[in-house]
């Protein structure tokens, strides 16, 4: 038993959104100076050669990295790259700031080993994301953003507001992620249309002078025939990559009583159809589209599954919350004993292993 597993019964007691502020709070100060940072690697970093990928244009010292959301400030990189995270996302950022959907918009299903979140892309915006990472420098382990429009933007708007954000952020990445899959913010037109992803990556494109890589995230809940059609604009368009899956709107199976509120639905009951995403991607691509998997990476047998089935990386976000501080360390951990037993030399050569 982690010191951890006995104190998150008193850290649930808390309202979601309170107790990850609680979180920031604590990680923001234990990332202030070198021996801080030091003494939280000491603890909680592991390496091994087996995990290290290259993916990107970046070597990953692990597969293992915090999904957007949970660092949506820029507030906690050098902690979170601390606590053994092979890289992290931040945002999703927008140009301006802005408050997200009113409270409560965050819901744990402790039950289901989920969380629904409504949070409708609360952050504190392009500018003030530009100078934390600004004056507090980048991690020691490769950096994503996370773009997305504001909650106000036509169709027309949204291009620009994408355009911005990488204008003035891409400097600071190692690879940049389109959000239009998310099922938080206003549904005013389709994001994922041929026609508007083309406009998107165009004007991103256009900005784009160190050839920062482009990934796009996409959902769970579209029938694999749909999503592989996605795929396929994804490829015409040349984009380096794809994150799947973001949240669900899925309610399938859920016991816990928050199970109907609205939002997107994350953690282990979304596990087995982001897997079958991945999997469809990567066979329908032959393996050439690097993929991201995301979706109820709780485990070292969890993110492996994702691997085999052909997701080069692979990231977290609830999982983390539910398995603390730790949760990157036990994941490496056992992937290398996962792959000692399976006779892979590394996770590299794992990837699409159940792949026909």
């Amino acid at each position: 038993m982690t010191l951890y597993s006995r104190v998150r019964p008193l850290v649930f007691k808390l309202p979601p959104e309170r107790a990850h502020n609680l979180v920031k709070n604590v990680l923001r100060p234990a990332q202030a100076t070198r021996p801080s940072r030091a003494a939280l690697s000491y603890a909680f970093r592991y390496e091994h050669p087996a995990l290290e990928v290259d993916a990107f244009g970046s070597t990953y010292p692990n597969p293992v990295g915090v999904a957007a959301g949970f660092d949506k400030n820029a507030e906690m990189t050098h902690a979170l790259a601390a606590l053994g995270f092979g890289f992290v996302e931040i945002g999703t950022v927008t140009p301006y700031p802005q408050d997200g959907n009113d409270r409560p918009r965050m819901f744990r299903l402790p039950e289901d080993k989920a969380a629904i979140n409504r949070m409708g892309f609360n952050n504190q915006g392009m500018e003030r994301i530009k100078e934390r990472l600004e004056s507090d420098g980048t991690p020691n382990v490769p950096l994503g953003v996370n773009v997305g429009k504001m909650n106000s933007s036509d169709e027309d708007e949204a291009i620009e507001d994408y355009r911005r954000v990488f204008n003035r952020l891409s400097s600071f990445a190692d690879y940049v992620a389109v959000n239009v899959s998310c099922p938080n913010t206003p549904d005013e037109f389709d994001e994922t249309s041929p026609e508007h992803l083309e406009r998107i990556v165009d004007a991103i494109e256009a900005e784009n002078d160190r050839d920062i890589p482009i990934l796009v995230k996409i959902g769970p809940d579209s029938p694999d025939e749909s999503i592989l059609d996605l795929v396929d604009v994804v490829r015409d368009l040349e984009v380096d990559g794809i994150i799947a899956t973001n949240s669900s709107t899925s309610r399938d199976g859920l016991e816990s009583p928050k199970r109907d509120e609205w939002g997107g639905l994350s953690g282990k009951p979304i596990e087995n159809r982001s897997t079958a995403v991945v999997r469809a991607i990567a066979e329908h691509t032959d393996g050439e589209l690097p993929i991201m998997g995301v979706g109820g990476v709780d485990s070292a047998e969890s993110a492996y599954e994702k691997i085999r089935a052909g997701a080069s990386l692979v990231q977290l976000y609830t999982g983390f919350a539910y398995g603390g501080p730790s949760t990157a360390k036990q994941i490496n951990r056992g992937l290398v004993d996962l792959l000692e037993r399976d006779g892979f030399s590394s996770v590299e050569e794992a990837v699409g292993a159940d792949l026909e």
